[in-house]
């Protein structure tokens, strides 16, 4: 069975603005390493299209630093998923677009051996966080204090509350920390 493994860029007063992170060498590293352990990864429309077409266009054009390009290219390698309803098409032919039943398709993909499953969706991972479907959160914590944009988890609507077992953490030389846990069973 696979895991489902989200993870986000926040500031430090939990906004999750793409606009206000630390986007330097480590932290590209960092999620390509994660990337490299998912087979898929599952996108709402709005955050598919803050990475697509940004980072295929690195991926064809290696216009960053190797670290970048590198992010770029294991990205634009995975197959993805898509989940909107109000988008027709999508711009990537290893993209799938689905406007059915979320839980429905993540519950299948969920059955399936192989990789994990990422989620780079705030508002998906909602989703599934009320169906508890999150196996692994990866929460990447920027010393940037916000003051704007969506709210981690803000529109969630839990029945309990979700206890975490701490994975571990690594801190980069920009003072961004990664934090690892898992869903405790």
């Amino acid at each position: 069975m696979k895991k489902i493994v989200f993870a986000i860029n926040i500031t430090t007063d939990g906004f999750c603005s793409h606009t206000d992170m630390i986007a330097d060498d480590q932290l590209h590293k960092y999620f390509t390493d994660l990337l490299r352990k998912g087979s898929i990864m599952l996108y709402g429309r709005i955050t598919y299209q803050l990475m697509v077409p940004f980072w295929p266009e690195v991926a064809r054009d290696q216009s960053m630093s190797e670290i970048s390009n590198e992010f770029a290219r294991v990205f634009t390698s995975l197959d993805k998923i898509l989940f909107s309803t109000t988008l027709k098409q999508t711009e990537e032919t290893n993209t799938r677009l689905v406007s059915g039943n979320i839980i429905e398709e993540i519950l299948q993909l969920k059955q399936q051996s192989g990789k994990d499953i990422l989620v780079g969706s705030l508002s998906l991972a909602t989703q599934l966080l009320e169906h508890d479907l999150i196996d692994e959160y990866r929460f990447v914590v920027h010393p940037v204090i916000a003051g704007k944009g969506p709210r981690l988890f803000d529109a969630v609507n839990l029945q309990q509350t979700l206890r975490l077992d701490f994975l571990g953490s690594e801190t980069f030389q920009s003072g961004v920390i990664a934090l690892h846990y898992k869903k405790r069973i």
